[in-house]
């Protein structure tokens, strides 16, 4: 049975593997190509190949504009950090108050795991190669030791996870499928040393040289010659490794919670239901979240700008190259010698140096150089124009390259060409954008379905102070994942600024009295990149998130006893409105209200007693 099971995944894997063989060809030559190896071309049978001079005098020096422009490109959507907050299940004040909790949940693990470097990690994969993936994972080896066994191994509480996975990871049912929501079933496929996989699955295995973009030594290809040749990525091999395959299934009626199999090294190790509840409605689904460059229609895989700007490279370098050589012509010349005039040999070895005594033949013509012609402005023409077509395809343009900019433009034209070169780059941020939401919403929902124990988070509060709180999974009541301001895009700093220096001048930020408060002051400054310059605390702040734990915790029934140091005041307003809330009036019972209005009337003494 279970060699069945492992013999019908691997054939799976072989036929998703021939499928997909033309776009991994394309992402190999679009790798090569951004990393100057740039004389490659796709040959027979798919094969990323090195192509040679047709002449040994040929130029053949690489003029990289790609990199350039996608680091260009990386640049600004590197910009792209959207703040993500929760929104409450209901307007019942503990729903709000989980909400918050949910927010700050969310930008420890930000923090924690660096989450804007993985996103750049992952940007750099969809731009190179068209798509990239995000897997969200339980990780069993993480978190806080909770056990000790007998013989020393700790036992963690686990925490979740997040790994960029590149296109050559993943396998797909049909190529065909827009979406990761139209497929029926995924593979993730890895190379992993022998030592990692006997760790992970407790596993042997006989270990191979894998190359981890193929993974073309797992199985046979019949003769296909599956694997790239001559080319500086195919050089990527792991050496007594092992290959890895996870077979997602999505749940169906034989399946209800879906299946995963797992399959290391011919050894099948897992074959259950999909571990996690991370689809809407409390449903299971792939751990994968996918990021484009660029949709293609009717294709599973997003398309890169590289593939796009591979022909003007190319017709780049030839006319380059041919216009050094033209010049290589008119400096050295081209050298007219009557047959047995001259020692040919010597001259070819030395050519004419200066002060050089030719001897030649009694009787036979003067060596002379050819007549060469001007070099021709086609050459300048086409090259200018090769590069106006590099900044057109790559979205790009800068101040310094629009050739429509002059003089005589008003500065609401410059913004609005300023706007039209940044909405070159929606497509991209969009998706960049849709996938941190859906990172948001999957760690949430790994947190409800394992965090059952208390666990203790550590953030950076609004007012720049340290702020330390426990929650657990009974914590979380929302997966509804937004972004604080939609409009945040690849914003630079200077519009950000402007944006924020114009609603200052327009009060729109102040109070009544024409004020900011501490936190927002604190706020702007960080806006605006100087971080927290004010680390003084927002007593206001302070005392409503107190009076706000409070209500919680008189809610379960705790009596509080008020202190000396609280905003009586505050305190009184903010314990009135809860209990005019409508949570209040659902679960408050008359033991409850006793002890609210207990408490009320105990920071009413405390005014009495100041006056």
């Amino acid at each position: 049975m279970k060699n069945d099971i492992v013999k019908e995944v691997l054939e799976d894997f072989q036929n998703r593997v021939l499928e997909r063989k033309s776009y991994e060809t394309q992402w190999k030559l679009n790798m090569n190509f951004y990393m100057g190896n740039q004389f490659c071309s796709i040959g027979f049978g798919g094969l990323v190949e090195d192509g040679d001079r047709q002449y040994f005098w040929q130029e053949r020096e690489v003029f990289n504009h790609i990199a350039p422009k996608i680091d260009i490109r990386l640049a600004k959507l590197s910009a792209i950090k959207p703040k993500l907050y929760v929104v409450p299940a209901s307007s019942d004040e503990r729903d709000a108050y989980t909400a918050k909790l949910s927010k700050k949940i969310l930008d420890s693990v930000s923090a924690k795991y660096s989450l804007s470097q993985k996103i750049n990690q992952a940007t750099k994969w969809s731009e190179i190669c068209g798509t990239s993936f995000y897997k969200i994972f339980w990780n069993s080896n993480l978190g806080q030791v909770v056990a000790i066994e007998d013989s020393g191994r700790k036992i963690k509480a686990g925490d979740v996870d997040i790994a960029v996975c590149s296109p050559f990871e993943i396998y797909p049912d049909f190529t065909t499928c827009e979406n990761l929501e139209d497929c029926q079933s995924i593979i993730h496929a890895k190379a992993y040393s022998v030592e990692e996989i006997k760790q992970m699955y407790d596993v042997d295995i006989k270990g191979k040289d894998i190359n981890v973009f193929s993974l073309d030594s797992s199985f046979s290809t019949g003769g296909l010659g599956y694997n790239g040749i001559g080319t500086k990525i195919n050089e990527s091999t792991k050496r007594n490794a092992g290959l890895v395959i996870e077979k997602y299934i999505r749940p169906s009626e034989e399946y209800p919670n879906g299946r995963l199999i797992i399959i290391a090294g011919e050894k099948l190790v897992f074959d259950g239901e999909l571990p996690y509840v991370n689809g809407i409605d409390g449903k299971r689904d792939f751990p994968f979240i996918k990021q484009v460059c660029c949709d293609e229609v009717g294709s599973f895989w997003g398309k890169s700008l590289i593939e796009r700007m591979i022909p003007i490279q190319r017709a780049y370098n030839a006319v380059k190259n041919r216009k050094h050589e033209f010049l290589n012509r008119l400096t050295l010349g081209v050298l007219a010698v009557e047959d047995g005039s001259v020692d040919i040999e010597n001259l070819e070895e030395e050519g004419l140096a200066p002060g050089k005594i030719l001897v030649y033949r009694q009787g036979a013509n003067i060596p002379k150089y050819l007549d060469n012609e001007h070099l021709p402005t086609d050459f300048e023409k086409e090259e200018e124009k090769l590069l106006e077509e590099f900044t057109a395809i790559s979205g790009t343009s800068e101040m310094g390259d629009m050739t429509t900019i002059s003089a005589s433009m008003s500065g609401v034209a410059l913004e609005l060409l300023l706007d039209e070169n940044q909405t070159r780059l929606s497509f991209t941020t969009d998706s960049i954008k849709s996938a941190i939401k859906q990172i948001g919403k999957h760690l949430l929902r790994l947190y409800k379905q394992f965090a059952n124990i208390p666990r203790l988070v550590k953030i950076v509060g609004e007012n720049g102070m340290p702020e330390i709180f426990y929650f657990k999974s009974s914590d979380i009541s929302s997966d509804d994942v937004q972004f604080e301001t939609e409009s945040e895009g690849a914003d630079t700093l200077t519009q950000r600024r402007n944006m924020i220096y114009t609603l200052l001048d327009k009060g729109l930020l102040t109070d009544e009295d024409g004020k900011l408060s501490q936190s927002l002051k604190s706020k702007i400054l960080e806006m605006i990149g100087f971080g927290n310059w004010e680390n003084s605390q927002d007593l206001d702040s302070l005392h409503i998130r107190r009076a706000d734990n409070e209500n919680i915790a008189m809610l379960d029934k705790e009596e509080i006893k008020v202190k000396p140091i609280d905003d009586h005041n505050l305190h009184i307003n903010e314990h009135i409105a809860y209990m005019l809330s409508g949570e209040y009036e659902k679960n408050a019972t008359e033991e409850v209200e006793n002890i609210f209005l207990k408490h009320i009337e105990e920071h009413k003494k405390f005014l009495k007693e100041g006056e």
